[in-house]
C-alpha cells in the first residue's frame, strides 16, 4: 500500500488508519473531483474536496449498521486560493493547517513544526523540515524504501509523488 496518494492532478492525500478504509474513501474523492470537473468544468477547490470528504465520513458515525471509517486523512493541494492543507477526523470534523501531522508522534512532531514553519518557506526547505520532523519519531532507519514524500508546486498547480532516487538525495542532504 502507498500511504501517498494522488485524488486529483492538483490535490494529494495521506493517512493514518486503517488502509482499506483509506481507500474507500480515496475512491469516493476521486468520483468527487472527476463529478466536479464534469458539470463545473474546472477543479475542485481543496476545502471544497476536503468538506464533502468530511461529511462522508461523518454520515458513516451515524448510519445504521455502518462503522465509522478507522482512518484520519492530511489532504494538500493548490487552488485559486493558493497552497492549502486539510486534516479530515474519522468523526467528519475537518480543519485548515498551515503544518500538521498525522499518526502515532502527531503531538510532537506538531511541536516540532510548529518551531520550524515559516509562511514564506521554499520548497527544498519545506522538504528538509518534513523529514527532520519524521526523523524525530522514526523507528529504525529513514530511507527511500520506508518513506513517501508528496508534494505540491505552486509553479504548476501538480501534486506529485518524489521518486524513491529523489527521496534517497533528500535524505542524504538532512543528514
Amino acid at each position: 500500500y502507498k500511504k501517498v496518494q494522488n485524488i486529483s492532478s492538483h490535490i494529494g492525500c495521506v493517512y493514518s488508519g486503517i488502509g482499506p478504509d483509506y481507500f474507500s474513501v480515496l475512491n469516493k474523492a476521486r468520483k468527487d473531483c472527476i463529478k466536479y470537473e464534469q458539470i463545473y468544468r474546472d477543479t475542485i477547490s481543496v476545502h471544497l474536496l476536503a468538506k464533502e470528504v468530511a461529511e462522508l465520513m461523518q454520515e458513516y458515525t451515524q448510519a445504521g449498521g455502518r462503522r465509522p471509517f478507522g482512518v484520519s486523512l492530511l489532504i494538500a493541494g493548490v487552488d485559486h486560493d493558493g497552497p492549502r492543507l486539510y486534516q479530515v477526523e474519522p468523526s467528519g470534523a475537518f480543519h485548515s493547517y498551515k503544518a500538521t501531522a498525522l499518526g502515532t508522534n502527531a503531538p510532537n512532531a506538531e511541536n516540532f513544526l510548529e518551531k520550524r514553519y515559516e509562511d514564506d518557506i521554499e520548497l527544498e526547505d519545506a522538504i528538509q523540515i518534513a523529514l527532520l520532523t519524521m526523523k524525530e519519531g522514526f523507528e529504525g532507519e529513514m530511507n527511500e524504501k520506508n518513506i513517501e514524500i508528496g508534494v505540491i508546486s505552486t509553479d504548476d498547480c501538480k501534486f506529485r509523488i518524489l521518486t524513491e532516487q529523489e527521496v534517497k538525495d533528500y535524505i542524504k542532504e538532512a543528514e
